[in-house]
């Protein structure tokens, strides 16, 4: 193995820069690979998170459909920054193993949004 070679590798593995971005994003992480289950508990207890669920909860509640779109659309963004509006630094700390794959998160809120949109819908009028 050339020197060219093994210095491709090497640039390949984790480093203190990947290291400083776990130390910043999930400061308790204990060095063991997060689970999708784990991230969606993580993702689900953020403070956006929790005040689009009562925004959810309100909307069903008095089953408004101005309000399940707000919401839903709240949930979009939500989604869309996790996903595609994310910086760097969370690509790089999901190469290192403390941030998850949000898949199921999102999947459990792609459901809270079709079950909201159908709950307020206003009735159709029979003929």
């Amino acid at each position: 193995m050339g020197p060219v070679r093994r210095g491709v590798i090497l640039s390949l593995l984790p480093t203190a820069a990947i290291a400083d971005t776990c130390a910043e994003q999930r400061p308790s992480w204990d060095g063991t690979p997060v689970s999708m289950a784990q991230e969606a508990m993580f993702l689900a207890t953020t403070p956006a998170a929790l005040v689009l669920a009562f925004g959810t909860v309100l909307a069903l509640r008095f089953r408004s459909s101005w309000g399940g779109l707000v919401v839903v659309l709240g949930w979009t963004a939500f989604v869309t920054f996790i996903t595609m509006l994310a910086p760097e630094s969370r690509k790089a700390a999901f190469a290192e193993g403390c941030v998850g794959n949000p898949a199921l998160f999102i999947a459990i809120i792609a459901a809270i949004c079709v079950g909201t949109i159908f709950y307020t819908a206003p009735p159709r009028e029979r003929r």
